[in-house]
């Protein structure tokens, strides 16, 4: 069998890609070793942490506390199937989508494990036993990651678990460790703490999300120490212990011990590319088994393989890699594709919310600009007030020179759907000016972008942006 391109991965990179070529009339192969399509993304990672996130805060009760005090809950006792129930329906929606998504675009797709006999031929193993050999013109490798693992980390499944196990959990935990402050590490233990278990979070290095504004850290920061999280930073884990007869045993590099019923270890993640034999067509993989590839075009060091999506690093968004993949697709057959903007936003789907685009405050002293911000607390909106919000801030960065909008950072509920009024400003180059002269809805979250705006112009000396 022969194709135009054989895509290797369901993932968001994987199936924009495949269907980018699709519709260009190209006869496309999707090969995917997961049970059912869709990827990282659908299976263990993006959809269903996502679906367990708003299964918590739905029967925890948590957006309703405000008004009915902390020990509210909508249902008292929440198991783990519980949580996993509602889960399994969402997935199976997601790849049902996904699966009419290919075959309306006539994708073939092909379940099983590939790996490269040469730079323009791929074998196949399938579930069923056979070996396929199978040719194409080009490639894209949208493999995904899979958790780290270190050696001297005792994974069972149960008690001491990656970010693929924890999905699998058949029980809620008394007390959680997590080790690893990443996005992930973050997102699981503000989502157990939400169900009031006792959480200690555990980052080797000083901070946490270094790369998120540090004003919205630190509010971050002081909601988890006000609802009981621990925080251990600038503490490595040397060891873990799991007595039968007791609670698992995290042992840091500084002499302090941790002691939980479960252990989450989400430090990392490396490229699922072990399996391919890239060196059968001339590619090689970094460190963390990720792949180099042109920023512009997608292309490996062989130009006719590209790679998309997690696999190739930062910033390992759905959203970015789907794009990613697209864009792939047409610089493969040569076709003009508008390249993403410089900005893009970003995510994290913590307990509350974060959400950022454009430029940090940090990032802006570095360069140098002459800027002012502008504060809104979403308890100052008629909106959070109806909502019994008492947490939750929006800050804007803007410009001394024009007043041009130079960074949204947004923590707190829905977060990730405000940013997206920031991202448009910051991308079609707008200004303080917007977000004074426009009117918002009455109430909504979104007229935090006007008092953070009033609150940044108050401060700007008259004959700047003013």
């Amino acid at each position: 069998m022969h194709f135009d391109l054989i895509v290797i991965g369901s993932g968001p990179a994987g199936r924009r890609g495949a269907v980018q070529a699709a519709k260009l009339g190209k006869d496309v192969l999707v090969v995917d070793k997961g049970r059912r399509v869709g990827g990282v993304s659908v299976h263990t990672g993006t959809i269903p942490s996502k679906t367990l996130r708003e299964t918590v805060l739905n029967l925890s009760g948590w957006r309703e506390r405000g008004f009915y005090g902390r020990s509210y809950r909508v249902k008292k006792e929440i198991s783990a199937s519980d949580l996993l129930n509602r889960l399994h329906i969402t997935l199976n929606h997601e790849v049902e989508v996904l699966e009419h998504q290919f075959a309306r675009n006539r994708v073939t797709t092909l379940t099983g494990a590939a790996r490269f006999l040469d730079p323009h031929r791929v074998e196949v193993a399938t579930a069923s036993g056979e070996r396929l050999t199978i040719s194409a013109d080009r490639f894209l490798l949208a493999v995904g990651t899979c958790p780290h693992r270190p050696d001297h980390i005792p994974f069972d499944g149960r008690r001491v678990l990656d970010s693929d196990q924890i999905l699998e959990m058949d029980r809620l935990p008394r007390r959680l460790a997590v080790v690893g402050a990443g996005v992930i590490g973050v997102e699981y233990a503000t989502i157990f703490s939400a169900l009031d278990v006792p959480v200690t979070l555990i980052e080797p290095r000083p901070a946490m999300l270094e790369f998120i504004d540090q004003e919205l850290v630190e509010d971050l920061v002081h909601q988890l120490r006000d609802r009981g999280t621990t925080l251990r930073f600038g503490s490595k884990v040397t060891a873990i212990d799991t007595p039968a007869d007791g609670p698992c045993i995290v042992r840091l590099e500084n002499g302090r011990v941790v002691q939980a019923d479960m252990v989450l270890y989400a430090a990392g993640r490396t490229g699922a590319t072990a399996s391919l034999e890239l060196e059968a067509c001339g590619i090689e993989a970094d460190a963390r088994s990720r792949l180099t590839v042109d920023p512009r075009t997608f292309q490996t060091s062989q130009k006719h393989i590209y790679a998309a999506g997690d696999v190739i690093g930062f910033p390992s968004l759905a959203s970015t890699s789907m794009e990613q993949g697209r864009l792939a697709a047409c610089h493969a057959f040569g076709v003009a594709a508008h390249e993403a903007p410089r900005f893009f936003p970003y995510g994290i789907y913590s307990v509350p919310e974060i959400s950022t685009i454009g430029l940090t405050e940090a990032e802006v002293r570095q360069q140098g600009i002459p800027y002012e911000c502008g504060i809104a607390r979403f308890r100052e909106t008629s909106r959070g007030q109806i909502m019994g919000l008492n947490a939750g801030m929006m800050k804007l960065i803007f410009a001394l020179d024009g007043s041009r909008l130079l960074g949204c950072h947004i923590v707190g509920e829905g977060a990730t759907e405000l940013v997206h009024i920031g991202q448009a400003v910051i991308n079609l180059n707008g200004t303080l000016d917007y977000f004074i002269q426009n009117t918002f809805n009455y109430p909504t979250l979104a007229e935090a972008y006007k008092v953070a705006a009033l609150d940044a112009w108050n401060r700007m000396p008259r004959g700047s942006g003013r």
